[in-house]
């Protein structure tokens, strides 16, 4: 009989346990699940601020991968094997109904994470014969003696063929995230990225963030970046901040290193089609004041904030009476973007790791580790991450899957 070991009860260690079960009737075969906290699925189920954000509802090939700062290369074969579509299929056949909303953001229709972390719990109650889980049980070391792997708790050591390490990264600590499977990696051969924080929010040293806390933009614009943006008593938080987040993962931002940003409020807005926008308000309403002017195209809270802001003197004046150079710094600063110092990151913010197990050393056929036979990686302990929009969890699930598949041809071939 073949044991296989899951190290890590999320996303990735349920898909790959729940693959397993389903595809390898009539195999000689047993799996033991590790898992540090009581229940599995924690970051599962509060994600999505609780709805579990499961995928995303892009298709395209291209856009899909697009969405991925790191490791879009190494996973678009996984994608090609179990889709977004596929995703969804498989909830749906799993009793778990799903919606793609206008962002295509994809959510159970109850908007319960539970439902989602459900769906794998009603495998393992189906297999229960199939499948030992170790609930409340952290694995502390994995080491290989002959071909065999040994994995070691704080209740005892445990012998297996297979390992399959689903630890997850080390961010949102307090769902059991902890880096634990770097750890492993290294100890078996393995090398490990440069880490970072990603999909978090920012702190700003500029204070007028903070008045308009609350404040949203629905398609703001940093650099090549648009999307969504929230302003809050702290700084910046929402999907574009997420974004740009990814993007500067590895780069260190603090008090005495900051990073100066331009954040322009609509992103469909340039600095020509501001500059035509005033021009012919200007023209039609000489005596409007320039505060009720942005207003047309702004938030009031904002337009009266940002004149005070950046162009105080002309707070009172009549366009007739705004110089040129005037109308050129407001297009150009809503236009190109206002600048914004970042100062760090928010604490304990961050959502995901950027940064893992070295892709390099992983079959992206099978997530099967080049450097030792039947050792598995799959999702956020790789050097794979992607924005916010249920990309991160797609990435645990074709992976997750990829896994499971390899292990059945594996167990039915012994």
């Amino acid at each position: 009989m073949k044991t296989t070991t899951i190290i890590g009860a999320g996303a990735a260690g349920l898909m790959a346990a729940a693959t397993i079960l389903e595809n390898s009737k009539g195999a000689d075969y047993h799996i033991q699940i590790f898992e540090k906290n009581t229940s599995p699925g924690k970051k599962v189920i509060i994600s999505g601020g609780g709805r579990c954000n499961v995928t995303t509802g892009i298709e395209d090939k291209k856009i899909l991968l697009s969405k991925y700062t790191r490791g879009a290369d190494f996973i678009k074969k996984a994608f090609g094997k179990f889709s977004p579509r596929k995703c969804r299929e498989w909830f749906e056949s799993h009793g778990v109904p799903m919606k793609c909303e206008s962002d295509n953001r994809v959510f159970p229709i109850s908007d319960d994470g539970t439902e989602v972390v459900e769906a794998f719990t009603h495998v393992f109650a189906k297999y229960r014969d199939k499948v030992t889980l170790h609930y409340g049980e952290g694995v502390s070391e994995v080491i290989k003696i002959d071909t065999r792997y040994q994995i070691t708790t704080p209740k005892g050591a445990y012998e297996s063929d297979i390992v399959v390490v689903t630890t997850g990264g080390n961010a949102y600590s307090h769902t059991g995230s902890t880096g634990d499977g770097y750890a492993f990696a290294r100890s078996i051969g393995h090398s490990i990225t440069q880490l970072g924080p990603s999909l978090s929010s920012f702190l700003t040293r500029e204070k007028w963030t903070h008045e308009l806390s609350g404040l949203a933009f629905e398609k703001a614009r940093i650099e090549n970046l648009e999307g969504p943006i929230l302003l809050t008593h702290f700084g910046l938080s929402g999907p574009l901040a997420f974004m740009y987040s990814s993007q500067i993962a590895w780069e260190a931002i603090n008090k005495t290193n900051p990073k100066t940003i331009q954040l322009s409020p609509l992103a469909d807005m340039g600095v020509a089609e501001w500059d035509s926008f005033l021009k012919l308000e200007f023209a039609n309403h000489p005596k409007k004041l320039i505060t009720n002017i942005l207003s047309e195209k702004l938030p009031r809270r904002f337009a009266e904030l940002f004149v005070r802001e950046y162009c105080p003197h002309i707070e009172t004046t009549y366009p007739v009476s705004i110089a040129r150079i005037d109308r050129a710094k407001i297009a150009e600063l809503l236009g190109i973007g206002i600048p914004l110092t970042l100062t760090d990151r928010r604490p304990g913010d961050e959502f995901v790791t950027a940064g893992g197990v070295s892709t390099d050393e992983i079959d992206p056929e099978t997530m099967e580790s080049k450097i030792q036979k039947n050792l598995y990686f799959a999702g956020e302990v790789l050097n794979v991450d992607g924005y916010t929009g249920g990309f991160s969890l797609q990435i645990c699930w074709a992976s997750g899957y990829i896994v499971g598949r390899s292990i059945v041809e594996n167990i039915k071939s012994a």
